[in-house]
């Protein structure tokens, strides 16, 4: 069953965190699916990716761009397709994922500074749980990331 890990952003925003979750991501040779809702969110992440540090690069696209099945970490807005084959799966704005079964793990991730982000993550949890899905929680600190569950 897939492993579901729940990223609790306290301290860093997701501009700041979620590019260096990518980063471990394809340093292992895993390929990311980044799911989201909106369009504008996805044009967001794209811009952040590429600009978000300026001495190193993150290979990545959109999923409305020529050959996604060749990118390394793929930006979708659809909920139920993995075009890069990817087997990790990032969830952000509580995105639907009718195809976790596809992924080896899913990063859900979420502003533990919005009390409407709180509630659906609680959700997400519990129905995870009941999916029989692995489920941790990993909250941030200035120390880093440290899991709590």
């Amino acid at each position: 069953m897939v492993e579901v890990s729940f990223y609790h952003l306290q301290v860093q925003p997701l501009e700041q965190a979620l590019p260096k979750l990518l980063v471990k991501v394809f340093e292992r040779g895993m390929k990311a699916l980044i799911r989201v809702k909106e369009d504008e969110m996805a044009d967001y992440l794209n811009n952040l990716l590429w600009t978000y540090q300026p001495d190193s690069f993150l290979p990545h696209g959109l999923d409305s761009e020529k050959s996604p099945e060749a990118q390394p970490i793929l930006i979708s807005t659809s909920v139920d397709q993995n075009l890069n084959d990817a087997n990790v799966l990032v969830l952000l704005q509580d995105t639907d994922a009718a195809d976790l079964e596809n992924y080896d793990r899913c990063l859900y991730m979420f502003d533990g500074n919005d009390q409407s982000s709180l509630g659906k993550a609680r959700a997400r949890w519990k129905l995870f749980k009941d999916q029989g899905c692995t489920v941790t929680y990993w909250q941030q600190s200035e120390k880093g990331w440290q899991q709590k569950a």
